[in-house]
């Protein structure tokens, strides 16, 4: 009977409770065993060569060297996943963001500062977390940021039953898709930009939203699994980097064109109708959808229900299978064009390949490609 290999894990943080208690989270596990611990950045460099392990868990915030610079310097030298654990503060939130930037494939917040006696209440995801991030391939991570790339440079997309437009050769895809209907499809009607994310996300929809020019005739909605105090410094980032506006989405907030509203963590996004205009609605009542709160399944179910407007749905990188079944919906009752982000550049491939098996996804393209994909369906 062949013994299963467990990934091997180092833990760093400068706290020895908070080490100890990381470590105990995965003692006895079946796919995880811990090899060692660091105590800051520098140790955990030192330790990273020495004992090669598959997956690290980092502090953020460390004396001597801190988790931004040692990220930097092991996607440099050692590239392994790393997930990030991080305090809840606004100055937590604007370094996990940069971590994630850096190449950290996701991160945990922690539940009460940096010493969390009641670390306890993250441990399933946590432990979810890193058996997700061990399975990552080193090749998928940190590679540079392509942003504002020219609208019109060649595209790597391929579309149902037909022959790939403008390729750079593109792979025959497995699944047939459907085909796009030209009759339904009118480039003149109004639009509605739907976008769902999970692991991976901030840095994929960094890839995206910064090339999307400041003319595009639709809102745009977008769904990252995140939680609270996390999504505003996301949304910040990417309205500085930007042509559209970006914002954390608000109760109330009216849809405009050339504006993305970001959906704030704890809170399903969904609209209502406000006279000719619609309007934002923000739900906790609505328990989490498979974990999650916003949810992207959530989101797309209640576009769904409005005729006003032809949707482009757009599912990328994330573990799980979120947006899939929103997808059925949005399918069902209007005309929509579904964009999938490729296996070749998902940090992890789960959503889009979610949405691909329901076979109602019309444009498969790269992570660098789908603001290209997006803008070849607008006005």
């Amino acid at each position: 009977m062949s013994i299963l290999k467990k990934s091997k894990l180092l833990v760093v943080d400068d706290s020895a409770f908070m080490r100890k208690l990381i470590s105990d989270f995965f003692l006895d596990h079946p796919y995880i065993e811990v090899i060692g611990a660091a105590r800051n950045g520098k140790d955990a460099l030192k330790k990273i060569e020495q004992l090669k392990p598959d997956v690290v868990t980092m502090d953020v915030e460390m004396p001597e060297m801190n988790g931004l610079e040692a990220l930097k310097e092991i996607m440099q030298k050692h590239p392994v996943p790393v997930v990030m654990l991080s305090s809840t503060t606004q100055r937590g939130a604007d370094n996990t963001l940069m971590a994630m930037e850096y190449g950290a494939v996701d991160f945990v917040a922690k539940p009460s500062g940096t010493i969390s006696l009641d670390l306890h209440k993250i441990q399933d995801e946590l432990v979810r977390k890193v058996i997700g991030a061990s399975k990552i391939s080193i090749s998928k991570l940190h590679k540079p940021l392509r942003t504002k790339l020219a609208i019109n440079q060649p595209m790597r997309v391929t579309v149902s039953n037909e022959e790939s437009i403008d390729t750079t050769k593109t792979k025959p895809l497995e699944t047939s898709f459907p085909t796009i209907s030209q009759k339904s499809w009118a480039k003149t009607s109004k639009k509605i930009i739907l976008i769902g994310t999970s692991t991976g996300g901030p840095r994929a929809l960094q890839e995206v939203i910064t090339k999307i020019p400041a003319t595009v005739n639709a809102p745009i909605l977008i769904v990252q699994h995140m939680p609270a105090g996390f999504t505003k410094s996301l949304a910040t980032r990417l309205d500085q980097l930007s042509e559209i506006h970006v914002k954390e989405a608000e109760q109330g907030d009216i849809l405009q064109k050339g504006t993305a509203y970001l959906a704030p963590g704890g809170y399903h996004l969904k609209l209502k109708k406000v006279g000719s205009s619609f309007a934002v609605v923000l739900d906790q009542d609505e328990p989490p959808r498979s974990g999650h709160r916003p949810s992207v399944d959530v989101m797309f179910e209640n576009v769904s229900q409005y005729s006003d407007f032809d949707k482009i749905a757009v599912i990328m990188t994330g573990m799980g299978y979120d947006g899939s079944k929103g997808l059925v919906s949005l399918k069902n009752t209007g005309n929509v064009i579904a964009i999938a982000e490729s296996a070749e550049t998902c940090i992890v491939y789960g959503m889009p390949k979610a949405a691909v098996e329901t076979q109602l996804v019309d444009e498969v393209a790269d992570v660098d490609n789908i603001a290209q994909t997006i803008m070849k369906y607008m006005p």
